[in-house]
């Protein structure tokens, strides 16, 4: 009897094939545009989150107020109160441009320009220990860089945090 000879199956390297296949993926991935910049910005859609407003009142002691509204002539006036009637005479008499009597008789002073408002606020903060909560009280017509001036004032003075008075709009009748 003749012997077969054993068979041998075949060796089939898949090394070249999978170098290729990866650096084909590779080449595919970095050169596909997935879409075109006017297709993006046509076709999106925006879906802002719903928030609510603080509705807490401010505290009757411990506030810091400016206000700012417009007189009947049509001009922007300004007013700082202080909340506190003991600390208030100690605040308003650090601030150059305030006099003694206007301190001790009225409650809220007039603020010709920030530069004054800088000095309420760091008088405040100081006679307070950082104890006191300021707000901004403006009409709604203020044009809103007359607000971001009184903002960034509080900012440059370390009062960081302040509140906006609003009303809710149940109380404000028509918008």
């Amino acid at each position: 009897m003749a012997h077969k000879p054993k068979r041998v199956g075949f060796k089939l390297d898949m090394t070249p094939l999978v170098d290729v296949a990866f650096l084909l993926l590779t080449f595919f991935m970095l050169t596909a545009k997935f879409k075109s910049d006017a297709e993006s910005e046509q076709k999106f859609e925006i879906k802002r989150p719903t928030a609510s407003a603080d509705t807490a009142k401010l505290p009757e002691m411990g506030t810091a107020t400016v206000k700012i509204g417009i007189e009947k002539g049509g001009d922007t006036v300004m007013y700082y109160t202080v909340a506190n009637e003991k600390d208030r005479g100690a605040i308003y008499t650090q601030v150059p441009g305030i006099t003694m009597e206007e301190a001790s008789k009225k409650a809220q002073v007039m603020v010709p320009d920030t530069t004054v408002l800088g000095h309420l606020v760091l008088a405040t903060r100081s006679k307070t220990s950082n104890k006191v909560k300021f707000a901004i009280d403006a009409d709604r017509r203020i044009n809103f860089g007359r607000i971001e001036q009184v903002m960034n004032t509080f900012r440059s003075q370390g009062a960081t945090t302040f509140n906006f008075v609003t009303v809710s709009q149940q109380s404000s009748g028509k918008d």
